[in-house]
């Protein structure tokens, strides 16, 4: 059993085009300058007990919103972090990007539409490094599976 190093993980964004898909040129990589990446998802789970059963309720999820939170510092020239640094007034579809995670192996992903929260960019203590943060929502169960062999998206942005 292989150990991969959460660095390996990437994770791309790219603004939701007019139509279609967005290409590889598209994505930015969200790496740089980020220390943090937590998985946050979200699960809705409903637990009953039936009668053909001992009483022990049984779980079903009923809802699953996937989501990873970043944290670091900001850095206004890096393409990635100041698309999401655009955003902190916008609402509604405003707040829309393409979310692609390429997993830590290589050679699966996860690609939707998602919705950008809590952004932070700039501000902490007059010492510190300015601060970046977000949470990145999926808006549906993204779609899964292997990253196609032509893909390139390796920008440093």
């Amino acid at each position: 059993m292989a150990r991969n190093k959460n660095a390996l993980r990437q994770h791309f964004i790219a603004e939701v085009p007019s139509s279609g898909l967005p290409t590889e040129h598209d994505y930015k990589l969200l790496a740089q300058w980020i220390s943090d990446i937590s998985d946050e998802t979200d699960e809705n789970v409903e637990s009953t007990a039936f009668y053909d059963g001992d009483g022990t309720p049984t779980s079903d999820v009923t809802s699953v919103a996937m989501a990873w939170s970043f944290e670091g510092f900001y850095d206004s020239a890096n393409e990635a972090q100041a698309l999401i640094q655009a955003m902190k007034l916008l609402t509604g579809e405003g707040r829309k990007v393409y979310h692609k995670i390429i997993e830590s192996s290589g050679t699966k992903q996860y690609e939707g539409i998602a919705t950008v929260t809590d952004i932070v960019a700039g501000g902490g203590a007059a010492e510190d490094y300015e601060e970046f943060s977000c949470t990145i929502t999926y808006d549906k169960i993204p779609t899964y599976g292997d990253v196609p062999t032509t893909s390139s998206t390796t920008s440093e942005s």
